[in-house]
C-alpha cells in the first residue's frame, strides 16, 4: 500500500510540473529558507495545512504543495480536498490540474457525484496531454465505483492510450483498468475489441485471460503470441507478473468431495434433495470419494472426519446457524468450501464462497428490467412479514440510486386484507366515493365505472404461489378498463410446479423469474429432468429448488478458481446464469417466463446495467454499441 501511494503521489508531482504557471516564485531567499526550517519540523498533512494558513505568498502556496502531498501518502482524502479549496483562491494555480486533484479526493470519499459534476465542468477547458489523460481516468473511476464496468471502459481506453502516445504513466490506471475489464462477459469484450492498438491489446488481454484460464500451455502460448503482437503496451510492465500468476492457475484437483448437509432432524428432507443434487451431478462428474456428513454435529466431530478423509473440497453447510458455528471454530479454514447458504459473519478464507438461492437477486434482476422498460412508477405488493418488509426494503433501497420517484407499497395481512389493500394503492375506494356523490345528486340512474389511478405503470408481486393467485384476479377487475393494462410481475416464489399442474389460468399475463430447471422448455438436460420426475414426482417446490442448487454447487468444482478471479467468467447451470463476486458470493441470473394461454414460456427481456441517478444528466455517457 505504501509503494502504491508513493507512485499516486510521484504521478500527481508530475502532473503538476507540467504546469508553467502553477509553481511558485521564491521573492526572496530569506523567505525560502524560513519555510524550509519550517517544513522540517512539521511531519504530518495536517500540521503542515494549519502552518500554512498562518503564511502569506510563496510561503503559504509551498506549504499546501507539501501538506497535498502528505494528504495523498497518509490517505486523507477529506483533508486533501481541503487543501486544494484553499489553493483555489490563489492566481498563481493552474486551476484545472488543482479541481483534478479535487475531483480525485472527492472519489475517493464516495462522493461520486461531486466528483462527476467536477471532471464535467472542466470536459471543455482540457488542452495538456497529462490533464485530458488524468480526467479520463478519473470520470472512469466514478462508473466503476458504481458498479458499471462496461461504460467506465470507454474512459480507461482513452486514459491508456493519451498516456501511452504521450509516454507518461498514470498511477492505479493499469490496475484499475483491468479490475474493470475482467468484469465484462466474453461477449462485452468482443464488442469492445476496436479502436485504437492499445485498446485491441487490452481486450484481447482479457479474451486470452477467459478463453485460456485454467489450461497453462494454452495460455502461456497465448500470452507470447500477444507480446509478440503488441510490443511496448502499457500493460506490459505489469504483464510478466500477471502471466506468471495465471500460468499457475489450474482447475481444483479434487478426487475426495465432503458434502455437509442435514442428515437428521426436522430438516433431514432438505438434506435429502441435497444430496440427490449431489449424486445426479457426480454421475457425469465422478470422484475417486465423496462422504457425507450431517452438519448438525459438532465442530470437533466434523472436524475430526474431515481430517480422516481428507477432504479436497467441501460443500455445505446450508444451515446459517452451521455455517456460523463452523466460522467461529475455525473447522473448514483450510478446506476451499461451497457454503450453500449467504453468512453475515467475515469470509475466513479466500477460498470459501458462498452460494444461496438469495430472492435479492431476483429483485435487482427485476429492478433493472423495469428501468430497463422505462417504468417510472412500480407498485410492490409483499406479505407484511419480516421477509416481505426485507424485500421491499432493498428494492426500495436499490430504486433510489436510478429514480427519484418513490414505489408504492403495499402489505397485505393476509387473504382477506389484499382486497382492501389493493383498491387503496389502486385508488379504486376513492373512485367509488366519487360515483356514490355523483349518484346522490340524481334521482335517476347513473351510469358508471370505477377508475384506478393511472400514474402506475408496472407491478412486482412479491408473494408466494398460493398469494400470488389471490391478488391477481384484484387487480383484474380494479384496473380501469379506460387504462392500459399495467404489466405484472412476480418472483420465482410465485411459481409453484405443483399448483401449475392444475391451475396456470388465474394468471395469464404474469411475467416472473425462474431457474431454468423449474421451467421445462428451458432444461437442456432432459434425460435428467425426466429420471428426476421419474424418481421423486411429489417432491415439493424447495426440494427441486435445493436440488438444482446442490447439482449446480457440484459441477462447478472444477471452474470455482477461475469463476473467482474473472468476475465476467459464468457458467450456465440449471440454477441459473452463475458468476462469483470478490467476496465469494455466488450470483444468479434467472430465466424470464410468462404465463400464456395456460402456458407457461420463456421469454427474452432486454435488461441493461441502469444508471444511477446523479450520472442520468452526464453527457456523453459512452458504452460499446
Amino acid at each position: 500500500m505504501r509503494l502504491k501511494l508513493v507512485s499516486l503521489l510521484i504521478v500527481l508531482s508530475g502532473l503538476s510540473a507540467c504546469s508553467t504557471t502553477e509553481k511558485p516564485s521564491n521573492t526572496a531567499e530569506n523567505q525560502s529558507g524560513q519555510a524550509n526550517t519550517a517544513l522540517s519540523q512539521l511531519t504530518d498533512a495536517q500540521s503542515m495545512y494549519q502552518a500554512a494558513l498562518n503564511r502569506q505568498g510563496a510561503d503559504k502556496i509551498q506549504l499546501l504543495y507539501t501538506a497535498r502531498d502528505a494528504a495523498i501518502t497518509e490517505q486523507r482524502w477529506s483533508l486533501l480536498e481541503t487543501i486544494r479549496f484553499e489553493l483555489e483562491s490563489t492566481p498563481s494555480v493552474d486551476q484545472i490540474q488543482n479541481k483534478l486533484y479535487i475531483a480525485l479526493a472527492q472519489e475517493k470519499q464516495g462522493k461520486s457525484d461531486r466528483a462527476l459534476e467536477q471532471l464535467q465542468l472542466l470536459e471543455s477547458q482540457l488542452t495538456l496531454p497529462e490533464h485530458k489523460a488524468w480526467h479520463q481516468y478519473l470520470t472512469a473511476r466514478v462508473y466503476a465505483s458504481q458498479g458499471m464496468p462496461k461504460q467506465a471502459m470507454p474512459y480507461y481506453f482513452a486514459a491508456s492510450t493519451i498516456s501511452n502516445e504521450n509516454n507518461f504513466t498514470v498511477a492505479d490506471l493499469n490496475k484499475d483498468l483491468w479490475a474493470s475489464l475482467t468484469q465484462l462477459s466474453s461477449y462485452a469484450l468482443e464488442r469492445f475489441n476496436r479502436g485504437s492498438v492499445v485498446q485491441q491489446g487490452w481486450v484481447n488481454l482479457a479474451l486470452y485471460h477467459q478463453v485460456y484460464l485454467g489450461a497453462p500451455v494454452e495460455l502461456h502460448q497465448a500470452m507470447n503470441n500477444w507480446m509478440r503482437r503488441y510490443p511496448g503496451h502499457p500493460a506490459a510492465e505489469v504483464l510478466p507478473k500477471k502471466v506468471t500468476e495465471l500460468v499457475q492457475v489450474e482447475p481444483l484437483n479434487v478426487n475426495r468431495l465432503a458434502v455437509l448437509i442435514p442428515l437428521s432432524g426436522a430438516n433431514e428432507r432438505l438434506g435429502d434433495a441435497l444430496k440427490a443434487g449431489v449424486l445426479a451431478a457426480l454421475d457425469t462428474h465422478p470422484l475417486e470419494q465423496t462422504l457425507f456428513i450431517d452438519e448438525s454435529l459438532s465442530a470437533a466431530e466434523i472436524s475430526l472426519k474431515l481430517s480422516e478423509f481428507k477432504a479436497d473440497f467441501v460443500i455445505g453447510p446450508l444451515l446459517k446457524s452451521n455455517i456460523e458455528k463452523l466460522s467461529t471454530a475455525q473447522t473448514l479454514i483450510d478446506y476451499p468450501v461451497m457454503h450453500l447458504n449467504s453468512f453475515e459473519g467475515e469470509r475466513i478464507s479466500q477460498q470459501h464462497f458462498f452460494f444461496a438461492l438469495s430472492p435479492e437477486h431476483e429483485i435487482q434482476q427485476a429492478l433493472e428490467r423495469f428501468l430497463t422498460a422505462g417504468y417510472q412508477k412500480p407498485m410492490l405488493l409483499a406479505p407484511n412479514n419480516s421477509n416481505g418488509q426485507r424485500l421491499v426494503e432493498y428494492f426500495n433501497q436499490q430504486w433510489q440510486r436510478y429514480s427519484e420517484v418513490k414505489p408504492q407499497v403495499g402489505f397485505y395481512a393476509g387473504k382477506d386484507d389484499m382486497p382492501k389493500t389493493i383498491t387503496g394503492l389502486l385508488e379504486v375506494d376513492q373512485s367509488k366515493e366519487r360515483i356514490q356523490v355523483v349518484k346522490s345528486l340524481f334521482k335517476q340512474e347513473v351510469e358508471s365505472e370505477t377508475r384506478s389511478r393511472s400514474d402506475i405503470d408496472v407491478i412486482y408481486i412479491l408473494g408466494d404461489a398460493t398469494e400470488t393467485r389471490l391478488i391477481k384476479p384484484y387487480l383484474d377487475v380494479n384496473v380501469s378498463t379506460f387504462a392500459d393494462r399495467i404489466p405484472l410481475y412476480a418472483s420465482s416464489k410465485s411459481h409453484s410446479k405443483q399448483i401449475d399442474s392444475t391451475d396456470k389460468g388465474d394468471l395469464e399475463g404474469l411475467y416472473f423469474t425462474e431457474l431454468p430447471w423449474m421451467l421445462d422448455g428451458q432444461i437442456k438436460q432432459h434425460n435428467l429432468r425426466q429420471q428426476y420426475e421419474r424418481l421423486w414426482p411429489e417432491n415439493t417446490d424447495i426440494s427441486q429448488r435445493l436440488f438444482a442448487m446442490a447439482y449446480d454447487a457440484t459441477s462447478l468444482l472444477g471452474d470455482v478458481k477461475q469463476l473467482s478471479m474473472i468476475q465476467g467468467k459464468r457458467f450456465a447451470g440449471i440454477s441459473g446464469e452463475l458468476s462469483i463476486e470478490t467476496n465469494g458470493y455466488v450470483t444468479r441470473t434467472l430465466d424470464w417466463a410468462q404465463y400464456k394461454n395456460k402456458q407457461i414460456i420463456a421469454v427474452e427481456l432486454a435488461t441493461e446495467q441502469p444508471i444511477p441517478l446523479f450520472m442520468q444528466s452526464a453527457t456523453g455517457i459512452n458504452s460499446a454499441d
